[in-house]
């Protein structure tokens, strides 16, 4: 009999201390609410003692949370249709207002970031979007920040993850970079040109004051260009001097073609009959 009652003290002892002793993580803070009034003082990483009936522990994790933000559909200042996601990064820093003054801090931290993120849509242009992310990331930090302050959270960071375009939208910005990209080549073009077309005129100064630097330039491209095996060199040759060379040319007479032979009669008995004569020709002496 005083066995059984040892082993029933035993067992209700050991049932005390488990119910009496709680351990809390490194991670965590243990909130103790006394008939359920919470206890000001935080209970750290460790073994804590709790009073078997009274006390009753609650646990928050003091991780920094990792909450991406459902794409939300929104029209931009310039009447833009676009869908925006985001990640928002954010821990507890109060336990206690994190536990008694919101129900579920989770929800209530997503919902916030939701519609901020619309805010921050309705309220920035489209090139706002896509090319200062940082300043609107600092914006809607700030709008999620001050309603968590009281909730014992603090936002760590906000990133805007993607910025999904209409396909039409896309085309157009495609269609408006490709027209940018080549208004700068032919400005850069034409810049090249008026360079180069200083430098010219520049060498041609030069070239004007210095006549021989000319033949010299001439030469210069001659060696460049007689360096390729397969190019056929044609040289400029001044006109004037082919006609001065042509006239200075002594010109050979010209030669008289001989007259035919008389060809024989046969009606003369074999007598020449002499060639008839041409105009102009001289008239022949009497014997």
């Amino acid at each position: 009999m005083i066995v059984e009652i040892l082993s029933a003290v035993v067992v209700a002892g050991g049932v005390w201390m488990g119910s009496a002793l709680r351990v809390v993580k490194q991670y965590e803070r243990g909130l103790v609410f006394r008939f359920g009034r919470v206890r000001p003082k935080v209970r750290g990483p460790g073994l804590a003692v709790l009073w078997p009936v009274a006390d009753r522990l609650q646990k928050v994790n003091l991780q920094i949370v990792t909450m991406p933000v459902p794409a939300q559909d929104g029209i931009t200042r310039d009447n833009v249709t676009v869908r925006v996601d985001a990640v928002v990064y954010f821990k507890v820093v109060d336990p206690v207002l994190a536990t008694v003054n919101v129900q579920d801090y989770r929800a209530a931290v997503g919902q916030v970031a939701q519609t901020s993120l619309r805010s921050i849509i309705g309220k920035s242009d489209l090139d706002d979007l896509l090319s200062s992310r940082e300043r609107l990331n600092q914006g809607l930090e700030l709008m999620i920040d001050s309603p968590a302050l009281d909730w014992g959270i603090h936002i760590d960071r906000v990133e805007i993850k993607d910025v999904a375009l209409p396909e039409t939208m896309k085309r157009s910005m495609s269609r408006q970079a490709e027209a940018e990209r080549e208004r700068r080549a032919r400005v850069i073009s034409a810049d090249g040109e008026l360079q180069a077309s200083h430098k010219l005129a520049q060498a041609a100064a030069t070239m004007a004051d210095t006549p021989a630097a000319l033949q010299l330039r001439l030469l210069e491209t001659v060696v460049q260009v007689s360096a390729e095996k397969n190019s056929t060199l044609v040289l400029p040759f001044p006109v004037e001097l082919l006609r001065f060379l042509d006239a200075a040319t002594p010109r050979p007479p010209a030669a008289v073609p001989p007259e035919p032979p008389a060809a024989a009669d046969p009606e003369t008995n074999g007598r020449v009959t002499p060639a008839p004569r041409r105009p102009g020709d001289a008239q022949p002496q009497p014997d």
